[in-house]
């Protein structure tokens, strides 16, 4: 948690954006949030989503991205500088590191994650910036464009309120997808509490931390069950703030509150946007096996069809304000064909983005047109252009 204040500047109106919730979606005490599918990326509800503004120690999440992008070494040794540990004490979250203290890798992302240690970041920052905290910074900010982060700019490591720090609730979102995909962050930032160890020059510590995500922790009065993640942010002009992550089955979901009400209202806010996933959004097939989604005109047998069905479910989220686009494709239907022979395809979108397919084939089979029916087929046809003349 972030004590320090500075001068923020407003965003302009230009920047803002209107809330964007299907009806029915919880009002949350917050200042702008976001839920969106963790599996897909495909937003869901929100207020003022893409709003800029200062996100605290949210940040860290950026902080932890590039550090396993790059492929850290979680026993690497890192030596704490005077300029880091200068962050340990009142006015900063930290974990009370001291100069040329020796803390792994690991016990450093441990520390800026669950505590949301300051002193750690910069410890980190340096280390993975070669010795700069403004190279790594550069580093986030190169991740964001990478991205396509349209509303995020990074001044430091840790969330310290600046002018030029800050991000929106759907591209914190977008970070967090990216940087869940790694096992080894999602163990850190669902552990309740844990011990990270340094070791000095005079003396060695052992440090207890516990999760400032109350969401993840036993008997805190806010946990939540199905909770995996992430990470707490407070400052002055960021508010109470906090990126959550739940999971049930196989429905797995981010929500990013900023400018919550308090402490207490962001774990609210955040189990809200949650719990509202899980209860109104399912998957369920959009595409069913047998179903037809296109039908054949027979060659040389006019007003005879064959129905092109489903070979396979199609199975996605489905939900609230989600736009289901289903597109059939085929060929022209062959002299005969057997039952189940592919001949197209259905493609399922959903809010545009593709989520399946499936072949599409025929439901009943059939033999080529008899001369008969061809020679009736041929007299029909010449008998309508006799009578148009």
């Amino acid at each position: 948690m972030l004590l320090v204040l500075l001068v923020y500047a407003p965003v302009s109106s230009a920047q803002e954006t209107e809330a964007q919730a299907p009806p029915g979606a919880p009002k949350l005490d917050a200042g702008s949030w976001t839920l969106i599918d963790a599996n897909t990326g495909l937003y869901l509800a929100g207020k003022d989503p893409d709003k800029r503004v200062a996100i605290a120690s949210t940040t860290k999440v950026m902080l932890a991205l590039v550090a396993f992008d790059e492929g850290v070494n979680f026993d690497d040794e890192v030596t704490v500088s005077e300029s880091a540990a200068k962050y340990a004490g009142s006015v900063y979250s930290n974990v009370g590191l001291y100069p040329y203290d020796r803390v792994s890798v690991g016990d450093l992302l441990m520390a800026s994650l669950v505590p949301s240690g300051t002193d750690a970041d910069y410890a980190l920052a340096e280390y993975l910036g070669d010795g700069s905290v403004d190279g790594f910074v550069s580093k986030m900010n190169d991740e964001a464009k990478e991205l396509g982060l349209k509303n995020t700019h990074f001044e430091n490591p840790a969330g310290i309120d600046a002018k030029g720090n800050y991000s929106s609730a759907n591209d914190l979102a977008k970070i967090t997808r990216e940087v869940m995909k790694y096992p080894e962050f999602r163990e850190i930032v669902a552990t309740p509490e844990a011990t990270i160890s340094t070791q000095g020059s005079s003396v060695d510590r052992k440090i207890d931390v516990v999760n400032t995500n109350l969401l993840v922790v036993p008997n805190s009065g806010y946990e939540y069950g199905p909770a995996t993640g992430v990470k707490t942010g407070t400052s002055p002009q960021a508010g109470a703030c906090l990126v959550a992550s739940a999971q049930s089955d196989d429905e797995s979901y981010i929500a990013v509150v900023l400018d919550a009400g308090g402490d207490v209202q962001r774990f609210q806010a955040a189990r809200g946007a949650l719990e509202y996933g899980f209860g109104e959004y399912e998957h369920e097939p959009l595409v069913e096996s047998g179903d037809a989604y296109a039908k054949l005109d027979l060659p040389y047998r006019r007003g005879e069809t064959v129905k092109l069905v489903a070979d396979e479910n199609v199975t996605a989220l489905a939900g609230p304000g989600l736009n289901v686009e289903r597109r059939p494709t085929h060929e022209e239907a062959p002299p005969s064909a057997d039952t189940g022979r592919k001949l197209g395809t259905v493609v399922v979108s959903v809010e545009g983005r593709k989520v399946g397919s499936s072949a599409l084939v025929v439901q009943k089979g059939y033999d080529a047109a008899s001369l008969w029916q061809k020679i009736t087929y041929w007299a029909g046809g010449l008998k309508r252009w006799v009578l148009s003349r």
